[in-house]
């Protein structure tokens, strides 16, 4: 398998604060309500899109967005167990969807737009995915797969989650404003795939990904880029063409990343070392360090102390739970170092993260 990218090395800043040239943003907890669906630039409740839709249609609004991509028709059922973050650009909606409980799921989706799905963190003890005109899977860890479903398909499926998964999702519009006529895009009749992988494909993935939390005319220009830059992977796939090498060899093979991931997300309050995540692959130190940087974008060190902050945003949901209960349970002693983690890594304190679930 190519060396590639992992979603989950993403820099995550939670500023929300726009002016007319930021991209458009809604970022809190949502309770999926089952069957939840409508038309595109409607209200949707449950989908963390009630505030964008309500301004479509003045896209020079302070804080607005121009019409594109929605999530419509998707749902994930029981409510209560998902969190999403938004991101809208033209022709594209991304959104990072994390499973927030240890608790069977069942997921559903048919959109006017193609769905690209990626696996940042996702095993499970049991379930199902099924995908139209594809026979249905079980595959029970999926972390570094991708999902391609045409627009006017369904996904739908469930889960037993043995870790609290992660995914990320783009909404691609296939008669998107920045796609070149010549590629041909909205003609393609694109085939379905179920848990397969591409280094190009998931590069572009990680690239956009990492801009849904980052406002600015710089991120909306990249976003543009790397959606036409998908479209492009996208048909070059269906035509069976090779990917060309994106850079020289030198990250962790898939089962090394498989392996170091499973086991962080098993030890996200323990202490690990450098040298203890090296000797499961096989890897001295150095070598460990250099190429998992190259994979996932970002120190071990660093990788640790993001995972332990997405556990904590997952924990602060639960209104049960106290600032220093949830400090403990990700790994920190001291409730004053947890907020400062915290603070670096989302730019807010976890009390105000808490309010803006409510």
């Amino acid at each position: 398998m190519s060396r590639i990218e992992t979603l989950e090395a993403i820099n995550r800043h939670s500023r929300m604060r726009f002016n007319e040239n930021d991209i458009g943003l809604h970022r809190r907890a949502v309770d999926m309500p089952p069957g939840a669906a409508c038309a595109h630039g409607t209200a949707r409740k449950g989908f963390a899109r009630d505030d964008i839709d309500a301004r479509d249609s003045d896209p020079h609004r302070r804080g607005s967005v121009a019409p594109s991509t929605s999530s419509a028709n998707a749902a994930i059922r029981p409510a209560g167990v998902v969190s999403r973050e938004v991101a809208v650009w033209r022709g594209a909606t991304a959104e990072i969807v994390q499973i927030t409980r240890k608790v069977r799921f069942e997921f559903e989706a048919c959109l006017p737009t193609h769905l690209l799905i990626a696996a940042g963190c996702s095993k499970r003890t049991d379930g199902e995915t099924v995908v139209d005109g594809l026979p249905p899977s079980r595959m029970r860890t999926a972390t570094g797969k991708l999902i391609f479903v045409p627009a006017g398909q369904r996904l739908r499926g469930w889960s037993d989650p043995a870790s609290l998964e992660r995914w990320f999702c783009f909404f691609l519009d296939p008669s998107g404003p920045l796609l070149d006529p010549r590629l041909g895009f909205s003609a393609q009749e694109l085939k379905p795939r179920l848990f397969f992988e591409d280094a190009e494909i998931w590069a572009s993935c990680v690239r956009l990904a990492s801009l849904v939390n980052l406002p600015g005319m710089y991120t909306r220009l990249y976003a543009d880029a790397l959606i036409a830059v998908l479209a492009h992977q996208l048909v070059r796939l269906q035509l069976g063409v090779e990917p060309a090498r994106l850079e020289p060899v030198g990250g962790l093979a898939g089962w090394q990343r498989r392996r170091v991931v499973d086991y962080i997300e098993a030890r996200l309050a323990e202490p690990i070392s450098l040298g203890e995540l090296a000797g499961l692959v096989r890897l001295s130190p150095f070598h460990f360090a250099r190429a998992f940087k190259r994979s996932f974008g970002t120190p071990p060190h660093r990788y640790h102390v993001e995972r332990r902050i997405d556990r904590a945003k997952a924990l602060l949901s639960n209104q049960a739970l106290n600032i220093t209960d949830i400090a403990s349970r990700v790994g920190y002693s001291e409730t004053g170092a947890f907020g400062s983690a915290f603070r670096r890594i989302t730019g807010r304190t976890p009390t105000s993260y808490r309010r803006s679930l409510e």
